[in-house]
């Protein structure tokens, strides 16, 4: 009997050895919780912007898309160096600082750069980013999804059956050049076209590429209003801790296009557990998709076309 029950823990030692990596493959979460930040929405956004200059960031925007939530947007040279690397890397050029007024408090949390760089099939992982925001804003955690995806998921990520992928992007509107399609875009920004407005804008070192942060006020000219930024976080963002710096929406200059992820990808990448049906589900913003392209469309500077 004992040599049976030696041959048995034998046979359980080799089972683990051998399902141990995939076991132990991390898995991530698109966000991560900040320190703690007192009561003032106001002196935690300022104090936010201070650590993130000295910690090595470049504040590049910041916005109120509703009461009580100010998004922050950031890049670093690392980051830069990241989206110039990768064709379409200026998805990935910025993180998202949201801070939110919430019952326990103000909330910071912010992108978790190693989940994005893969959901952007971004080269290298960004680890050194994540490190470079811990330590300048803490970290309590990532939060986002109930188990986390592997690296491997998120490379090949979509929601569902015939849902996008990463390579589905929306080709909104195309230029004679870059220059043009730049210019094209600041003056829709400017002028609020699909009730977008611009927040940030970053430049891809070495590449006629840039990424614009846009607010989607959901109340421009043809646009309904679930393209906005607030009834689509009022219906989908409902648990405690705040999934804020979802926002906001990109529109990337790639050349002479003007591109942007559907909705249905974009979306899911930062709710991956959100459930199709039901309360608070992507069912409750089934409008969307339709209303935020037709709204980038125009902030491209295109012509949405009538139904």
């Amino acid at each position: 009997m004992n040599g049976f029950k030696r041959f048995l823990a034998g046979v359980a030692v080799l089972a683990l050895a051998a399902a141990g990596p995939a076991a132990a493959e991390q898995r991530h979460k698109p966000f991560i919780r900040g320190a703690d930040a007192g009561a003032d929405l106001a002196a935690a956004v300022a104090a936010v912007k201070q650590k993130l200059a000295g910690g090595g960031f470049t504040v590049v925007g910041e916005y109120t898309p509703y009461q009580g939530t100010t998004i922050v947007a950031a890049t670093s040279e690392a980051l830069k160096r990241a989206a110039a690397a990768t064709e379409y890397g200026g998805f990935g050029a910025a993180v998202r600082v949201g801070v939110t007024r919430a019952k326990d408090g103000v909330q910071v949390a912010y992108t978790n750069p190693v989940y994005m760089a893969h959901a952007y099939r971004m080269q290298g992982d960004l680890a050194g980013v994540r490190a470079a925001l811990e330590k300048a804003l803490g970290s309590q955690g990532e939060f986002g999804s109930g188990e986390g995806l592997t690296a491997k998921e998120l490379r090949k990520y979509h929601y569902k059956f015939m849902m996008p992928y990463f390579d589905d992007r929306l080709e909104l509107v195309d230029y004679p050049d870059f220059k043009s399609a730049v210019a094209a875009v600041e003056a829709a920004l400017a002028r609020g076209a699909g009730g977008a407005s611009k927040v940030y804008r970053v430049d891809i070192p070495g590449k006629e590429q840039a990424v614009f942060g846009v607010h989607l006020s959901g109340r421009g000219k043809g646009v309904e209003e679930c393209s906005g930024d607030e009834y689509i976080m009022s219906r989908i963002d409902f648990k405690p801790v705040k999934s804020t710096p979802h926002l906001p929406y990109e529109l990337v200059v790639n050349g002479t296009e003007v591109v942007a992820l559907p909705a249905e990808f974009r979306i899911a990448i930062s709710f991956p557990d959100l459930s199709m049906m039901g309360s608070n589900s992507f069912a409750s913003i089934m409008c969307a998709p339709g209303a935020i392209q037709d709204a980038l469309v125009a902030a491209a500077g295109g012509e949405v076309e009538d139904d």
